[in-house]
C-alpha cells in the first residue's frame, strides 16, 4: 500500500475469476513468480474453501474461517449451495479479512476466487466483498480466465461470450478478459477463422453462419442471432491470449490488468517513461500477443497438413 493523492492508503490487486478448469490457480502461481521476479511484493489471497492443495505461497487463506467440506458436512449442503453459503458467511465477516490483509501493507494482491460461474453473474456476496474492499481503498481489476477450447467450438463461444458479458455488467470492476492455456490450443482442434477473430471478437454473423452449418444449430439460428446481437449491442468483450509458460504473454496480460485498475499511473514503482508507456499503449501490445500466438498455431497446423498429405 501507499499514500494515494489524497493522503489515502491505497492498495492495488486483481481478482482472478472464472469457471473451474480456467486455470485461475495456476494463473495466481505463474503472476506470483513473474512479478517477484521484477521486485514486485505479491500476497496471493486464496478465497476459494475448496481449495485444498496450492502450488502458491498463499499469504491469507479463507481455509482459516471457513472450509468448503465443513460446510457440506454439517450443513448437509451440495458443493454449489455450499460455495455459496461460504461466499455469505466471508461478506459477515468483513474484520476477520481486514484484519489479516493489513498483515500485508505495500504488497500488491492477488485475489484466487472459487470457480462457481453463479457467484459472478447474479449472485450479491462476493460482489460485495469487492465493494467493501474498494471502501478500504483497494484498487482492483477483475481478471475472467477462460479456457481457450472452447474457441474450437461455435456455440461454447457464444456461450462464454454470453457469460463473459454478464460477469463484467454484473462484478462492477475494471474488466480483463484471458483466454488461458494458448499453449493447449492446437490440441483442441482447428478453429473454424484466424485467433484474432476470437480475442478481438470480429463480426459474430460469421459465427452464425458457421454454426448454421450444424443441423442441431440450424434450428437454433434465430435465437443466436439475438445473442449474438446482445453481446456486439454492449461491445465490451474482448480477449487477451495467454500462455502461463510464456514471460512475454505473462507481461502483456500483466500490463493490461496494471493499466486496467490503474497502477500503471501510481507511484508504487519507480518506472522509466518507456516503460508507462508501453503500458498505456492500448491495444498493440494485444495485436502482437495475438499475432505471435497465431504464428505458431498456423505453423501447427502447416506441419500437421504435411503430414497427412505424406501419408498419402
Amino acid at each position: 500500500m501507499s499514500e494515494g493523492s489524497k493522503g489515502s492508503l491505497l492498495a492495488f490487486g486483481q481478482v482472478v475469476i472464472g469457471p473451474p478448469g480456467s486455470g485461475k490457480t495456476t494463473y495466481c502461481h505463474g503472476m506470483q513468480e513473474f512479478m517477484g521476479r521484477i521486485g514486485r511484493k505479491v500476497t496471493v489471497v486464496n478465497l476459494d474453501p475448496a481449495n485444498e492443495a496450492m502450488p502458491y505461497q498463499c499469504g491469507v487463506d479463507i481455509a482459516e474461517l471457513i472450509t468448503l467440506p465443513d460446510v457440506m458436512e454439517n450443513l448437509k449442503l451440495g458443493p454449489n449451495g455450499g460455495l455459496i453459503y461460504c461466499m455469505e458467511y466471508l461478506e459477515a465477516n468483513f474484520d476477520w479479512l481486514q484484519e489479516k490483509l493489513a498483515a500485508f501493507r505495500g504488497h500488491y494482491y492477488l485475489f484466487d476466487c472459487p470457480g462457481q460461474v453463479e457467484l459472478y453473474t447474479h449472485h450479491e456476496a462476493l460482489k460485495n466483498v469487492f465493494a467493501q474492499l474498494a471502501k478500504w481503498n483497494f484498487r482492483l481489476a477483475a481478471v475472467h480466465l477462460v479456457d481457450s477450447h472452447y474457441c474450437t467450438d461455435p456455440g461454447k463461444f457464444i456461450s462464454v461470450l454470453c457469460t463473459s458479458l454478464s460477469t463484467m455488467l454484473h462484478v462492477e470492476l475494471p474488466h480483463v478478459n484471458v483466454l488461458s492455456k494458448m499453449d493447449l490450443i492446437e490440441q483442441y482442434g482447428k478453429l473454424a477463422f484466424n485467433l484474432d477473430y476470437y480475442t478481438e471478437v470480429l463480426d459474430l454473423s460469421y459465427l452464425v453462419d458457421h454454426l448454421a452449418s450444424d443441423p442441431f444449430f440450424r434450428n437454433y439460428r434465430r435465437l443466436n442471432e439475438k445473442l449474438v446481437e446482445v453481446i456486439e449491442d454492449y461491445s465490451l468483450v474482448s480477449f487477451v491470449p495467454l500462455n502461463v509458460q510464456d514471460k512475454e504473454s505473462m507481461r502483456q496480460v500483466m500490463q493490461a490488468v496494471d493499466k486496467a485498475n490503474g497502477y500503471s499511473f501510481g507511484d508504487q514503482e519507480h518506472r522509466s517513461l518507456e516503460a508507462l508507456m508501453s503500458a498505456a499503449v492500448g491495444a498493440d501490445f494485444h495485436f502482437t500477443s495475438t499475432l505471435a500466438v497465431q504464428e505458431k498455431y498456423v505453423q501447427s497446423q502447416d506441419k500437421a497438413l504435411e503430414e497427412e498429405v505424406m501419408d498419402l
